[in-house]
């Protein structure tokens, strides 16, 4: 006789923590315990911290269960999903305006941040190249960006043994702009990152004002710096909703470009994307060769073994959807983030960094001498009793004392859900206006993971 599911052995005692249990367990009531145990997790809808998609569709579903079991370095064994990666690249290449399609190369990745390692490893390698053939030393190479750069960019200067120089942003340089990227810039510098859509705002690093200081920067010195658009999310929404921008290849400067296509390219997690302007952009020495899987295959990648579900949902989203339907999504998206930041704005408690007029993605602070009682990591914390993940975190460097709150808005997010999350903040604002006394500073603790 069956047990029911709640009265069998291994449910009534403790999971296993730190050991491999001794024997064996119904796979139902794996499955269950599994399942109860991330019923604690916050619902990921309702999670506007994060940029990740949380929403696909049931063909993208179904797609999703019936590939899961593919290994994309093996190219020999799933030729198709090999050439459906490439035409992927390709088709990222077109959307922002590669010069030769046929003379460019890119890959896909587990996520943006392995594509923005790969896009600086280029770097460093081309300056490399070009040092040693000058005769010159290659010792100390660095990387300029801004201080408002995601953690990956760090991460990447900290393995690869590069000089990170942060430009800091400041209240009249909310991110890195032409005005003073080149007083970083020397004979090291392996190129400059600028970012389409900021982490901690989303705004828009205007890539091609920093294109034309290096422009000039160049013909005083002689100095050729590259750049690297690191398009985690602007690289998925210029197209559609700016296509007049000129942030992409259209710039000559513009050697790569990576993307997430797990954020706005519309698709779970985990899937990256980096494009290269022309083959010799990418040096041949980072790509391997390898047979031992059925036959030669080049790779290029920090992994090996990683999953092709994702590439093919990725297909499937770009057949799906095509330029019509990601710029409706992406239009959506942003009609919403501005709709929800107005509303904020017109509470009175708040001034907005900005209103999502780059990506869907707004950051707004509290006025100055609108409460000793209360700041935003007690809001966000009072959001977080009602089911909505909102984060306050602290800016970087030379703003390393203002608190900003951030709203991401992707698909899925509806228009219903934002006059509910509006409503709430309404509520919640006016239940911390009325406090009497300081809230407790613990509120801090909801603070943002960058």
């Amino acid at each position: 006789m069956v047990k029911p599911t709640y009265t069998r052995d291994a449910v009534r005692s403790a999971l296993p923590r730190d050991t491999m249990p001794d024997a064996e367990m119904d796979p139902t009531t794996a499955y269950q315990l599994v399942h109860d145990e991330v019923m604690l997790d916050g619902n990921s809808r309702l999670n506007l911290a994060t940029f990740v998609a949380t929403w696909m569709g049931d063909e993208a579903d179904r797609l999703y269960a019936e590939v899961y079991d593919k290994n994309m370095v093996d190219k020999d064994e799933y030729p198709r999903t090999a050439e459906i990666e490439e035409r992927c690249w390709r088709i990222l290449g077109s959307l922002w305006n590669v010069p030769d399609v046929t003379a460019s190369i890119g890959t896909s990745t587990v996520g943006s941040s392995e594509a923005c390692m790969l896009g600086g490893l280029a770097l460093k390698r081309r300056w490399q190249a070009s040092r040693r053939a000058a005769g010159l030393s290659t010792e100390r190479p660095n990387l300029v960006m801004s201080s408002a750069v995601q953690v990956c960019w760090e991460k990447f200067c900290n393995y690869f043994e590069i000089e990170a120089r942060y430009v800091p942003i400041e209240a009249d340089h909310p991110c890195l702009d032409g005005s003073n990227v080149t007083a970083y810039v020397d004979e090291n510098t392996i190129g400059v990152v600028a970012i389409m859509g900021v982490t901690y705002t989303g705004m828009y690093e205007p890539v091609q004002e920093i294109s034309a200081a290096l422009d000039a920067l160049q013909a005083r010195t002689g100095l050729d710096v590259p750049i690297h658009v690191d398009g985690a999310s602007g690289a998925m929404i210029a197209p559609f909703l700016q296509p007049d921008v000129e942030w992409d290849f259209r710039l000559p400067r513009v050697h790569s470009i990576s993307t997430s296509g797990h954020k706005y390219g519309l698709v779970y997690p985990g899937v990256g994307w980096v494009v290269w302007r022309t083959l010799d952009a990418l040096p041949e020495e980072l790509v391997f060769r390898v047979s031992y899987l059925g036959g030669d295959m080049p790779t290029l990648a920090l992994n090996f073994s990683r999953p092709g579900a994702q590439v093919l949902l990725q297909y499937y989203q770009f057949l799906r959807l095509g330029r019509e339907g990601y710029t409706a999504i992406q239009q959506e998206s942003q009609d919403i983030a501005k709709l929800l930041a107005h509303g904020i704005a017109d509470i009175g408690a708040f001034d907005l960094w900005n209103d999502g007029s780059d990506i869907p993605v707004f950051a707004w602070q509290l006025k100055a001498g609108h409460t000793e009682n209360w700041n935003l990591y007690h809001l966000s914390d009072r959001l977080r009793m009602k089911g909505w993940l909102i984060p306050a975190y602290p800016m970087p460097d030379d703003l390393a004392d203002l608190t900003v709150q951030r709203i991401v808005v992707r698909n899925g997010i509806s228009r219903g859900l934002a006059d509910d999350l509006l409503a709430d903040i309404r509520t919640e604002t006016e239940w911390l206006d009325g406090l009497s006394s300081p809230m407790p500073s613990e509120g801090q603790r909801s603070g943002f993971h960058h």
